[in-house]
């Protein structure tokens, strides 16, 4: 069980704050941003919480609630507490699930109520909070049998998003629902410009670290840590990446003097592992400068930053800005998408998008696409990457990709991979990904 400090109201009001952010359309991480620094871990992480669950806690409020508050924090307070309040009645039932928090019921409800006076704008709402959530601990069972057969509170996504799986994956579906409200692993990918992964296996051991090897270059830590504690962080020895996403860089099989553009680059996972791979003259290009500037810090901790490397701030779209006419040996589009495939790490992002948000975000990548195949030399390669699920980000853009280019020629890629929960076979799992290659023909 959590230890209770007298933290916990201030945590719980912090949290909440966060998510009704969410609901105004703001992310996650930038929410979490404004939360003070002695808070932000305690919120952080009853705020992911809340995310992976939000389904149930709407239509919980929606069963308990007949007229929503006009404070945004108080009714997700509301949502956030009776997620906890369940949970902590469930846990004396059964084992509760990994990562959940848990706390009395008594001392939980004390909590939300006194959150509510933390702050002038809330202080009114104390009574409502504190009969919700009585009401929910006198009719728990009813309450729960009402809410059984509410699609979103059964699979904790949005009705649209649920029943375009449903369509597109009928097998599948239910299991993509779930990969998708699992924690997933602490996935690193080893920096071979600066080390071995004999050498990172060691250092980890030496401090009773568990990991995994797996892939030509990766690591699954058995128990996650925060990264900035394992040995080789300041170092460069290493980089947090996905293991489906440690798939690109080599798809482009760079050598040594090549011209290569990874357009829409940040925060600069796969520019580092292109760096890595082979001395190439690299273009890492991305519309916003603030993340771009992320993979300049990223890049000088891995000690890959050096001459011929060039960070652009631009749109990948406006080459007549950016590309001086040379043409790219290797073109690395990591295009713009939904996010689809990777709501394991980012729970927010289901509740962030609406059904036309899949069309929108095809028709730009689309653009992206046919600006970066005029930079690409004869000979030369693109690399289409969606970290999405949805064909048509994925499988139906490359398709009409194919269609309107008649020099675009389809090597094998992987296509379409789903999320993948870790097994024997995939210790790390992966997250959900597209993959399209193509070569123009001399």
């Amino acid at each position: 069980m959590n230890p209770v400090t007298p933290a916990l109201s201030h945590s719980l009001l912090a949290a909440a704050s966060s998510v009704a952010a969410v609901e105004s359309g703001q992310s996650l991480t930038e929410a979490l941003a404004d939360v003070h620094p002695d808070l932000r871990p305690a919120a952080q992480a009853l705020a992911f919480y809340a995310m992976r669950h939000w389904g149930m806690a709407k239509a919980l409020r929606r069963a308990l609630v007949e007229r929503e508050p006009p404070s945004a924090t108080m009714y997700a307070l509301i949502g956030l507490s009776l997620l906890l309040l369940d949970a902590s009645i469930r846990a004396q039932e059964e084992t509760p699930a990994e990562g959940t928090p848990i706390y009395g019921a008594h001392t939980l409800v004390d909590q939300a109520v006194q959150a509510t006076q933390w702050h002038r704008s809330t202080a009114s709402f104390k009574g409502l909070v504190n009969a919700v959530l009585r009401r929910f601990q006198r009719e728990r069972t009813d309450i729960l049998a009402k809410v059984a057969n509410d699609l979103e509170a059964k699979w904790n996504h949005p009705k649209w998003w649920i029943e375009s799986l449903q369509k597109t994956y009928p097998q599948d579906w239910q299991a993509l629902l779930v990969a998708a409200n699992t924690h997933p692993p602490l996935t690193l990918r080893v920096n071979v410009r600066a080390t071995t992964r004999e050498a990172v296996l060691q250092a980890f051991s030496e401090q009773g670290i568990q990991a995994t090897a797996f892939g030509e270059a990766g690591l699954v830590l058995q128990v996650p840590r925060p990264i900035t504690s394992l040995p080789g962080y300041a170092q460069g020895w290493w980089s947090v990446q996905d293991a489906g996403a440690q798939l690109a860089a080599p798809m482009l099989d760079v050598k040594d003097g090549m011209q290569v553009l990874d357009a829409c680059a940040a925060p600069g996972g796969k520019t580092a592992h292109l760096l890595e791979l082979a001395k190439v003259d690299l273009t890492a290009l991305d519309v916003d400068a603030v993340r771009l500037e992320r993979v300049h810090q990223n890049l000088k901790r891995l000690g890959l930053m050096r001459r011929g490397i060039r960070l652009v701030a631009e749109s990948a779209i406006k080459t007549h800005v950016w590309w001086d006419g040379k043409p790219f040996d290797a073109v690395l589009a990591d295009l713009p998408c939904t996010a689809s495939g990777i709501v394991s790490r980012h729970p927010d992002i289901r509740w962030l998008r609406r059904a036309q948000d899949v069309q929108q975000t095809a028709k730009l990548a689309r653009e992206i696409l046919d600006s970066l195949w005029s930079v690409v030399a004869p000979g030369g390669k693109l690399l289409m990457v969606t970290c999405s699920i949805f064909p048509e980000e994925g499988e139906k853009q490359a398709q009409a990709f194919a269609a309107r280019h008649a020099q675009a020629e389809r090597l094998s890629a992987p296509g379409q991979l789903l999320p993948h929960l870790p097994d024997a076979e995939h210790p790390a799992g992966y997250d959900g990904f597209f993959y399209a290659l193509f070569t123009r023909k001399a």
